[in-house]
C-alpha cells in the first residue's frame, strides 16, 4: 500500500518528534484552579501575539466560538453574520441550543456582508424584535475556500459596529493563514474585534486546542462560560505544550501550504471535467467541481490513497498541510486524472 495523501483538512496532521518531546517535559498542574503553569504560558503568549489583554485556552474552534457567544450575548439577543460561517453550519446549533442565542445569517459574497447589509441588519428598538448585540466574521472563510478578508474591509465593518454600540467577534480559527496571506501581523488582523478565537490544530499542527483572546474582564466570564459548559480541563499542560510548540515553530512555515494549494489549483484547472476558480485560491484550502458524482469521485481517489472531502454539490475540498510534502502534489493530480478520466 502506497502513503495515503491526507487533503481532508489541516486537522489531519501528526504532532512532531520535537513536538511530542515538549509535550513529554511539560510542566503541569491543575488548570481549573488556574494552577498549570503551561497552560499560562500560552494564554499569556497568544494574548500578546493578538494584542489583546488575556487568553483561555479551550479544547476545541467550536468551543471558542461558543464561549465567546455567550460572552458578549445574552439570551434573546442576535447575531449578525454571513450565511457561510462556521457557527451557523458546522456548530450544531450551538448558539440557540446552549445559550439562547439567536443567528441571523444573511448572503454574503464570498463571505463578505457588505457594509449596506449589516447596517439594515440592525434592528431598532423594538419589544416584538431580539436585541442586535453582536457583528461576527471569520477569517479566513473556509466555506468559500479559505478566502480572506483584507484590513479595509474588516475596518469599514467595525465602523458600523462601532456606530451603532454593537460588538464585534472573529472566528480567527485560520488567522494565521490570513496574516500570511495578508503580509501583516496577526495584532493588525484582531485589533478591531472585542474578542478573536484562534486554532492551533488547523495548519499549526497542535494535536489539540484553541484560545480565545479578549480583555480581563471578558475573559474572566469566559473562563466561568468554560466551566459551564463543560471545558474545564485539568492536567491540560501536556497538550498546551503541543500548541505552545506550534505557535512558536511553524506559523511561517504555513506560506508553503499556500505556495502548495496554488500550485494544487493551477494543476487541477489543466485537467478536463475539473472546474476550478484560480483567483479564490488565496490561501491552504482548494475547492473545485468534478464532472462526475462526487461520492464516486472521492472513492475511486480514496482508493488510490488520496482523500479529500465533499463540499455541496458537484464540490470538493482539499487542504494542504504541514504533512503534505512537495512531491505529494504530482502524485494527487496525477490520481485525480486517472479518475475523471477513466469515468
Amino acid at each position: 500500500m502506497g502513503d495515503i495523501i491526507d487533503l481532508r483538512s489541516d486537522t489531519v496532521t501528526k504532532p512532531s518528534s520535537e513536538m511530542r518531546q515538549a509535550m513529554a517535559n511539560a510542566e503541569v498542574g491543575d488548570d481549573v484552579f488556574e494552577g498549570d503553569p503551561t497552560v499560562k504560558k500560552l494564554e499569556k503568549r497568544v494574548a500578546e501575539i493578538l494584542g489583546k489583554e488575556a487568553a483561555l485556552y479551550v479544547s476545541s474552534g467550536t468551543m471558542g466560538n461558543q464561549i465567546s457567544l455567550r460572552t458578549l450575548c445574552n439570551p434573546g439577543e442576535e447575531v449578525i453574520c454571513d450565511r457561510m460561517n462556521h457557527i451557523v453550519n458546522y456548530e450544531v446549533a450551538a448558539a440557540s441550543a446552549l445559550s439562547g442565542i439567536m443567528l441571523s445569517p444573511y448572503d454574503g459574497v464570498k463571505g463578505r456582508l457588505s457594509v449596506e447589509q449589516v447596517k439594515e441588519a440592525i434592528r431598532p428598538p423594538n419589544i416584538h424584535h431580539p436585541i442586535t448585540k453582536l457583528v461576527a466574521l471569520e477569517n479566513t472563510h473556509n466555506r468559500v475556500g479559505g478566502a480572506v478578508l483584507d484590513l479595509d474591509y474588516i475596518s469599514e465593518i467595525a465602523a458600523v459596529v462601532r456606530g451603532n454600540n454593537l460588538s464585534f467577534y472573529l472566528d480567527g480559527a485560520r488567522l494565521w493563514h490570513a496574516a500570511i496571506a495578508l503580509n501583516v501581523s496577526p495584532q493588525a488582523i484582531a485589533a478591531p474585534f472585542d474578542m478573536i478565537s484562534v486554532c492551533f490544530s488547523k495548519g499549526l499542527g497542535a494535536p489539540v486546542g484553541s484560545a480565545i483572546c479578549g480583555s480581563f474582564e471578558q475573559i474572566k466570564k469566559a473562563r466561568r462560560i468554560r466551566k459551564m459548559f463543560g471545558g474545564g480541563m485539568r492536567q491540560v499542560g501536556i497538550i498546551a505544550a503541543g500548541a505552545l510548540y506550534a505557535l512558536e515553530n511553524n506559523r511561517d512555515r504555513l506560506k508553503y501550504d499556500h505556495i502548495r494549494a496554488k500550485k494544487l489549483a493551477k494543476g487541477l484547472a489543466k485537467i478536463k471535467g475539473i472546474k476550478i476558480d484560480l483567483e479564490g485560491v488565496q490561501t491552504n484550502i482548494v475547492v473545485f467541481e468534478t464532472i462526475i458524482p462526487v461520492e464516486k469521485f472521492l472513492k475511486k481517489c480514496a482508493e488510490s490513497h488520496v482523500l479529500m472531502v465533499p463540499f455541496g454539490g458537484n464540490r470538493v475540498r482539499a487542504v494542504l498541510h504541514l504533512d503534505i510534502m512537495e512531491d505529494d502534489i504530482p502524485k494527487a493530480l496525477e490520481t485525480i486524472e486517472m479518475v475523471i478520466s477513466s469515468n
